[in-house]
Formats: structure tokens, C-alpha cells, sequence
């Protein structure tokens, strides 16, 4: 049996149809870390997020939390607290939650006052929290009121929290929302099935924007959707003829993040080079490649950082990952062999892996 590459966070065999979903990841000290994951399947209630710690750089890890109410977060740093934002379930309630003794124990959304900031039907992903021009920017789909309600992918709308810097968190009157908008099937040529898992991202123009990820049936290139928003938060907006970007994976999840020292952004993809030679085409999730770019605009490709010759049951997908120095730091849902007969699938993961990346710099075009 091969190795799992990385270092194994957490481990879900696959016979209990529980499987590993949305890792992040958060540097929290000198040697620590924290990492999340949720739970989804058929043996989960989608509502479910683990918390796991490390306090010698990652070599080795222990679960220290289990947060019934969260699903599809990010982890951030503020004010000398570490929060998790994200939704309370799948398609659930916009929620979020603070911890002051490094993850061990956190608080719980009742209420308005105390994390619930939006009740409703919202998905996302564990994207950037952005620190900008005074706010704390997130990105969110809602799911409400599209034709084809119900369909996944066209029912996802999209939009975009934002937060006083000084605020109160915990309480949903401190944050706004630029209200949410549709993806239209007719987009690229009527290809479009929806768009989803955006990124809040500053362009190199000081603007906030909403970088999407973007489904077709056949994609070639992939794209990325860039939308606008509003200085103030309260508002965005989407041109077609200008607002699709190709970008190398851009139809499965990526995060996007801005690094100051190379002057670039930088993702780590499920890039496809030859999609005639996977099972699913471009949908493969079976490479991790390091891509950057000058302005969102041109991409280059760096190096392959994890493959598989097989993509059906082996994948690394979800990466999300913070710059550490020199290096990047990662962690992925992946699906590899282990003595339970492995993953069910490419998509139903049974891993949670950390991994580094060193000198990433080095790698810019």
C-alpha cells in the first residue's frame, strides 16, 4: 500500500460514509497551528466541524474540539482571537465563532448577538477572510430564488459579508452584505451551470472583488469569474464580456491570495494538462500544480506539487493554504489508500493532510 503523502491530520475511513470535507488552515504561534475540517455524507447531519492542533510545525497533530453548528469555514485571526466563519449546515445560516484559548473551546452562535449574523440558505467554502480598507471581507453564495431552485450550481447567487475592523464580530448588525447575484446559463456560449466558492481578493487597483469559481460542462479554458464590490459593501456587480478569466483549474475550488514580497497572487489548482487522459476530464482532482499570476489576469504554471496516476479514488482537492515565510503551508482533502480499503471515491474523501511547500517564491515567472 503506498504512503499517504504529507503528514496525516485526520483520518475518516470510508465505511462510515462520513467523509472529509473543506480543510483550513491558520498559524496561530511560533510551532502552532490549527487546522478544520467538516463532515459530510450520508452518515453526517452536514453540520458538523473538527478542530485539530499542532504544536510542533505541523509534524504531528491531535483533535482538540468538535463544533456541532459549523460547516464550510475559514479560520482567521483578529484582534488577538482566532474565529471560524462559515455556515451553520450545508446551505444553513451564516455563522461564526471565536476562540480565546487556541481552539480548545469556542463560542457558540445562539443568537444575533453571539455569531448568528444571517439566517437563511448559504454555501461557500473555506476562501479568504481579507483585512481591506478598514473591513473584513468574506465571500458567500446565498441560495435563494434562482430558476432551477434546487439544481446545484444555478442555485447559487453570489455576494459578499463585510465587517468593521473594530467591530463587535459576534454581532450581526456589525456586518453588511452586498446583497447577491445570479449566474446566467447563457454565459460563455449557454455553457454555464453556476458559479460558487468565491474568493474575496484586492486587486492590484485597491479594489475588493469576488473571484469565482466557474462550472461548464466542458471547459476549455477553465474560468474564473471576477465580480465587483462596492467600496462601501453594499453592492455587486458582474459584466459578462469583461469578467470571465481563464485560469488554470478555475472549474473545481481554488484560494486565491495576494503576497506582497513577490508582488504576486499565488494558487495552488487541480490543474488537468491533458484532460483526454483522466477519467472526468477537466473535473480531475488528482494533481495539485502551484500557479501565480501578476494581475488575475495571466496565470503561469509552476510546479506539480501532488499526483496520482489514478484519479477515481485518489484526489488532493479543497488545498487551502497561508504563506509561512519563505514557504506555503497547506492542507488538503484527500482521498488515498489506507487499511479500511480506502476512499469511496475521488470526491469522498477519507484524509485530512498538511504539506509544505518551501522557497515558494522562487517559482514566480
Amino acid at each position: 500500500m503506498e504512503r499517504v503523502p504529507g503528514t496525516v491530520v485526520a483520518h475518516v475511513p470510508a465505511a462510515g460514509e462520513q467523509y472529509v470535507g473543506s480543510p483550513t488552515l491558520l498559524r496561530i504561534g511560533e510551532r502552532e497551528l490549527l487546522a478544520v475540517h467538516d463532515l459530510f455524507g450520508p452518515g453526517t447531519d452536514f453540520d458538523t466541524a473538527r478542530v485539530h492542533r499542532s504544536e510542533d510545525d505541523g509534524a504531528t497533530w491531535h483533535h482538540v474540539a468538535t463544533l456541532v453548528g459549523q460547516f464550510w469555514s475559514t479560520l482567521f485571526a483578529h484582534g488577538g482571537a482566532v474565529y471560524l466563519l462559515g455556515t451553520a449546515r450545508k446551505n444553513g445560516d451564516v455563522v461564526i465563532r471565536r476562540t480565546d484559548d487556541d481552539g480548545r473551546t469556542w463560542t457558540t452562535p445562539r443568537d444575533e448577538r453571539t455569531g448568528l449574523l444571517r439566517r437563511g440558505r448559504y454555501h461557500g467554502a473555506p476562501t479568504p477572510v481579507v483585512e481591506h480598507a478598514g473591513r473584513i471581507w468574506r465571500a458567500f453564495e446565498d441560495y435563494e430564488g434562482l430558476p432551477g431552485e434546487g439544481q446545484w450550481g444555478r442555485s447559487f447567487r453570489a455576494g459578499m459579508l463585510s465587517a468593521p475592523v473594530d467591530a463587535d464580530l459576534l454581532d450581526a448588525s456589525s456586518w453588511t452584505d452586498t446583497g447577491f447575484v445570479a449566474s446566467d446559463p447563457e454565459w460563455l456560449d449557454g455553457t454555464v451551470v453556476g458559479w460558487l466558492e468565491g474568493n474575496a481578493v484586492v486587486t492590484r487597483e485597491g479594489e475588493m472583488v469576488d473571484l469565482l469559481r466557474v462550472d461548464v460542462p466542458t471547459p476549455d479554458p477553465c474560468y474564473a469569474a471576477l465580480a465587483h464590490v462596492s467600496a462601501d459593501g453594499t453592492a455587486i456587480s458582474f459584466d459578462p464580456d469583461a469578467g470571465f478569466l481563464p485560469m488554470p483549474g478555475a472549474i473545481t475550488k481554488f484560494t486565491v491570495r495576494w503576497d506582497a514580497p513577490s508582488e504576486r497572487y499565488w494558487s495552488l489548482v487541480n490543474h488537468v494538462p491533458d484532460p483526454a487522459t483522466t477519467s472526468v476530464g477537466l473535473r480531475s482532482r488528482n494533481t495539485v500544480q502551484l500557479v501565480s499570476s501578476p494581475d488575475l489576469r495571466r496565470w503561469d504554471l509552476g510546479p506539480v506539487l501532488l499526483h496520482h496516476d489514478d484519479d477515481q479514488v485518489h484526489a488532493f482537492q479543497y488545498v487551502d493554504w497561508v504563506v509561512d515565510g519563505d514557504d506555503i503551508l497547506f492542507v488538503s482533502r484527500t482521498a488515498f489508500d489506507d487499511d479500511d480499503g480506502g476512499a469511496k471515491s475521488f470526491h469522498d474523501t477519507n484524509y485530512l493532510t498538511f504539506h509544505r511547500v518551501p522557497r515558494f517564491r522562487e517559482n514566480a515567472r
